[in-house]
């Protein structure tokens, strides 16, 4: 039922204009020609806009200075637009809002540590998947993003640490989360569309390696083998967030149609296809999911797998009704799933004050 509403408001929005990313280095060209450019117009603006990250059309000299707007208007339109930047921890998070072309927002998160450089983008704007402790999931899905509406965010991210405007100066952007607005299976093609664009080399994309980018889910079973069958060696990342059925169809609406086990088996699968160790992501709630039985139960589920607990210690978000576990049950919790030799990490709750850590982006103008 969630695939057939989407599709409803999909054929009732506008499309956002064509991009060069939304096309790979071949399809480019054709782009470029039924623009009435010449095909090569597409190679020299892709090593621009991918291999240089600018997106300054003043600064693409081997193109001709009086056609140069043109050419970047056509090729390159503007998708995301900048309408507020928020900072935290010293500078090294940052949040984007962005304005999309029909007036939607979405945002990303720009994160740096000390030896990676990592960005959380928006897949959708909204989501579909009504998990009530997520602000993204609270506000509802209004539509899903282009390959290259995806693509321009990572672009943007890439930018901006090489240019110098984290705290420690230039950096490459080295890892990529789909952990942002949306859920990225429910816009698998634009998704995998993105991986190819963030995988591939300049100048068909930004060259950034396959294994390090990650591809969250709540858990939408065909679509997951569906990845599975594509053979990219991108990490996968379950929502899992409860050991049981009954517990996780109150909290991952999902689970009704795609209860633990199907979850559970086709993360499996993944694994063993991709060679890449599945992440289970683990909101801690307190006193719904985090206490010494669930610890149990989802030990029991994991154990003997290859597989990465992310603890994610619970975010607010307005009007919840649910807060973040004791410090004293998620040291128990751990201790739980360490001793069935599971392992497992309680995850950095970077950007919360500026809303921009998990379970946070609402994207709102306030």
């Amino acid at each position: 039922m969630l695939e057939i509403i989407e599709n409803e408001k999909e054929s009732n929005r506008k499309k956002p204009p064509k991009h060069i990313a939304d096309f790979d280095l071949k399809e480019r060209k054709k782009f470029a020609e039924e623009l009435g450019l010449p095909g090569f117009r597409a190679d020299q603006v892709s090593r621009h806009w991918f291999g240089q990250l600018s997106d300054n059309f003043d600064e693409w000299t081997d193109l001709p200075a009086g056609e140069r707007q043109k050419i970047a208007e056509l090729l390159t339109p503007k998708l995301i637009n900048e309408l507020k930047v928020q900072k935290a921890d010293g500078g090294n998070t940052v949040k984007t809002l962005w304005k999309l072309h029909d007036g939607l927002l979405i945002e990303s998160v720009l994160m740096h540590y000390p030896n990676r450089t990592t960005i959380c983008i928006s897949s959708q704007a909204g989501c579909g998947m009504g998990c009530p402790f997520c602000a993204t999931g609270q506000g509802g899905l209004k539509r899903n993003l282009s390959t290259a509406e995806i693509v321009a965010q990572v672009q943007a991210g890439a930018r901006y640490a090489a240019q110098g405007l984290l705290p420690e100066g230039p950096t490459r952007l080295s890892n990529i989360v789909f952990m942002g607005m949306g859920e990225p299976m429910a816009n698998f093609n634009a998704v995998v569309g993105t991986i190819h664009r963030i995988h591939d080399e300049s100048p068909a994309g930004l060259g950034i390696s396959a294994r390090n980018i990650t591809v969250s889910t709540v858990g939408l079973v065909p679509r997951i083998n569906d990845l599975a069958a594509l053979g990219l060696p991108v990490r996968l990342a379950v929502s899992l967030h409860a050991p049981t059925d009954e517990l996780r169809d109150t909290l991952v609406p999902i689970n009704e149609r795609y209860p633990i086990k199907q979850v559970l088996d086709a993360s499996w699968k993944y694994a063993e296809t991709s060679g890449r160790r599945v992440s289970i992501e683990y909101a801690m709630i307190k006193s719904m999911n985090d206490q010494v039985i669930h610890a149990k139960q989802l030990a029991n589920l994991l154990r003997g797998k290859d597989v990465h607990v992310n603890l994610i210690p619970l975010n607010p978000t307005p009007g919840s009704k649910w807060t973040a576990s004791e410090p004293e049950d998620e040291k128990t919790f751990v201790e739980i799933l360490e001793q069935s030799d599971i392992a497992v990490t309680v995850r950095d709750t970077r950007g919360r004050e500026i809303d921009g850590a998990c379970g946070q982006l609402a994207a709102s103008e306030v």
